[in-house]
């Protein structure tokens, strides 16, 4: 799992160094998600632009330029492709009709079978994110049309961020979590993944103070922030749930995991919590209805996956289960 943060200012009232403070703020409260690399994207004349590096966020200093109108981050929970190969982490860069950053939070399992299929060609860069990038290069434009055909094409638990060269932030909103604030007053979105983070990083600038409006993104929705800081909206096909090891469709009754399990994995991101947390504790043993207590009660969840990682011993899931720690 991982984390996606960042902000637009449509307005430019905002002081500069509230904003570069607030990036930071931002990084360091995602790093409850994952702290092998971190990033941001901004424009500089008219330029994409990104900074990262395999290190924790806390660890860096996120500067961009003043003037700087929107800011995509990224933190990292390695699962696929070096983290020390800094071409891995995100975000990524592409290319169609207009440049762009790209970041995810998720998995995807797809990838493989796309490249030996022949829909996208093979890379250097070993994460399974960038075959998004790869699937909206193949459509030659970056738009609604060429994102609903990304969404549609991969498999796997994901959102997906994306900013364009002229400072519009596109927000792909899978199974996975995203909390979106506008402040209208002061003409500033904010976004991350969980609200825990979001609240975190506010409290601590000051900004939750301020009056603000939780935008709403459901499953299947696309939102695009413009520049001046209006909202469009499309819709892509969220796929019938398949996971890596079965689907709805197996009629094989010794499958890895049921029907009720299928839907648990399929739900669970609408609650800040990753398919990836909900593996663990099925392969740990507790039930479903168990599981659907803990995406409720949070203080549940967070008792059971220190159970885990106690058992399992794995230090990599320390602080980064869902938002919950």
């Amino acid at each position: 799992m991982c984390a996606l943060f960042g902000w637009l200012d449509y307005k430019g009232i905002v002081p500069y160094k509230v904003l570069k403070k607030l990036t930071q703020a931002l990084a360091n409260a995602a790093e409850e998600r994952g702290t092998d690399a971190a990033g941001i994207s901004y424009i500089h004349d008219d330029r994409v632009s990104i900074f990262k590096r395999p290190k924790a966020a806390h660890k860096l200093h996120f500067n961009v330029p003043a003037g700087t109108k929107a800011v995509m981050g990224h933190t990292r929970l390695a699962t696929q492709g070096d983290k020390k190969q800094n071409y891995n982490n995100h975000p990524f860069a592409g290319h169609a009709d207009k440049e762009f950053a790209f970041a995810h939070n998720g998995v995807l399992w797809n990838d493989k079978d796309l490249r030996k299929q022949g829909v996208i060609p093979t890379s250097y860069i070993g994460t399974d994110s960038y075959i998004g990038v790869q699937l909206i290069e193949k459509q030659g434009k970056l738009d609604f049309e060429s994102l609903q055909y990304m969404a549609e094409t991969v498999e796997g638990n994901f959102t997906f961020t994306v900013l364009d060269q002229y400072n519009s932030l596109y927000i792909i909103k899978g199974s996975n979590p995203m909390y979106l604030l506008h402040f209208e007053t002061i003409g500033l979105y904010v976004y991350a993944s969980t609200e825990t983070i979001m609240k975190k990083a506010l409290k601590q600038m000051g900004l939750h103070k301020f009056e603000s409006k939780y935008i709403d993104a459901e499953e299947g929705d696309i939102l695009c922030i413009d520049r001046n800081g209006i909202i469009t909206r499309t819709r892509y096909e969220p796929k019938i749930y398949r996971s890596k090891y079965m689907s709805w469709y197996d009629d094989d009754c010794s499958s890895y995991y049921n029907i009720h399990e299928e839907i648990l994995l399929a739900y669970c991101g609408c609650y800040g919590v990753d398919s990836s947390d909900v593996e663990l504790l099925l392969d740990y043993g507790y039930t479903c209805d168990e599981i659907e207590d803990m995406l409720t009660d949070h203080s549940l969840l967070r008792e059971a996956l220190k159970d885990v990682k106690y058992i399992y011993g794995e230090d990599i899931y320390e602080g980064c289960y869902g938002g919950v720690f």
